[in-house]
């Protein structure tokens, strides 16, 4: 479960030149609740009482620059517009109604799929139906739905990726294949996992091969997977986490740069703005090398039935990298056309030699 989200755009550092300065930082304060002392079941009947008038069917619809929502209200019992209350800023949406003298929640988004401009807002009621207007800020985007579920993520966030891979690194192995895999059937890209690969090249097991050879050979070995992933598309791809894994290095991260890089950090904030504050600092001190990655997403925890909440925090944070740099996926493809020549991010003109001792011409 997500108990809550940020979103920033670190200062550049100056003691980091490496370090993208469009790097986008979401912070998922990750706790898995405490499991219910009683069933399930129980649960749910006694919080969710079942409704005295059934709730109002709706339907939307985005129209290009504006968005529309229309919930049927003829059985409600409303009398006339006074009985409406439309509460609404840039993120969320709040509709009520007074029926049979009680005030009723139609329909709560607390996050919208994606900005509005909520003073430009225009609702009325046509015959039966609760009509509302919203003025989206970002009007080439498509909504896929109203609000920023799970459902509407996988099915929007492709226009943002526009093909681009999604590496997904951090120091846990198991943590980055689980959420790579929800990510890529969620997305419908191809899941691959760099262990899987080289346990089926060597046949022996990863623990086996640091046993045998050390971590310095693994990592090794993976930096030449990641070389020959790096020209595919529409993937998701699980690093090795930890010293061995290629990602944990400076010097390897000529080929994940061709994707967009997820670091999955398990953190010890207790809540949101520490998560945020602590990101913060990973970034801008350059101490550890997932530091190079686009986004950051911190975990206050893991379990894995909640595999799908941090799935969705990392499309959270990639539709809101993607959206603050509209060329940010052209620009990764472009260094992935020319070869992953270790430029990025600030990438040279084609012909290029990365081992002449030409000094760049675009610093």
């Amino acid at each position: 479960m997500l108990a809550s989200t940020c979103f920033s755009a670190p200062p550049p550092s100056s003691s980091s030149p490496s370090i993208p300065t469009h790097l986008a930082t979401l912070c998922c304060c990750f706790r898995p609740p405490a499991r219910p002392p009683w069933p399930r079941s129980l649960l749910l009947l006694g919080a969710f009482p079942p409704p005295t008038r059934p709730l109002p069917r709706a339907s939307f619809t985005d129209g290009g620059g504006e968005v529309e929502l229309r919930l049927d209200i003829g059985k409600l019992g409303i009398e006339n517009s006074r009985d409406v209350f439309v509460d609404v800023d840039d993120t969320s949406l709040l509709l009520r109604a007074k029926s049979d003298g009680t005030l009723r929640t139609l329909i709560n988004v607390k996050q919208l799929f994606d900005r509005i401009k909520s003073s430009e807002t225009i609702w009325f009621i046509d015959e039966d139906q609760l009509v509302v207007n919203l003025k989206k800020v970002e009007q080439e985007l498509k909504w896929p739905d109203i609000d920023e579920s799970w459902e509407s993520l996988t099915s929007g966030i492709t226009q943002l990726l526009t093909g681009i891979s999604v590496h997904i690194v951090g120091d846990s192995t198991d943590i980055n294949e689980a959420v790579a895999k929800e990510i890529a059937e969620g997305i419908g890209y191809l899941p691959v996992c760099t262990s899987e690969l080289l346990e089926s090249a060597t046949e022996k097991s990863i623990d086996k091969w640091l046993a045998s050879e050390g971590v310095d050979s693994v990592a090794e070995a993976e930096c030449v997977v990641l070389e020959s992933l790096s020209s595919h598309v529409r993937t998701v791809v699980a690093t090795l986490g930890g010293k061995q894994g290629a990602a944990s290095r400076f010097d390897k991260w000529q080929y994940l740069h061709a994707g967009f890089t997820v670091w999955l950090s398990v953190s010890d904030a207790s809540d949101e703005a520490s998560a945020k504050e602590e990101a913060r600092r990973s970034v801008s001190s350059g101490n550890v090398a997932y530091a190079k990655a686009d986004v950051v997403v911190k975990l206050g925890g893991w379990d894995p039935e909640y595999t799908r909440a941090v799935a969705q925090g990392c499309l959270v944070a990639l539709k809101q990298l993607t959206l603050a740099d509209k060329k940010l996926a052209g620009k990764k493809s472009l260094y992935m056309r020319l070869g992953c020549r270790g430029d990025w991010p600030n990438i040279e003109p084609p012909g290029w030699d990365p081992d002449s001792d030409a000094p760049p011409t675009n610093i």
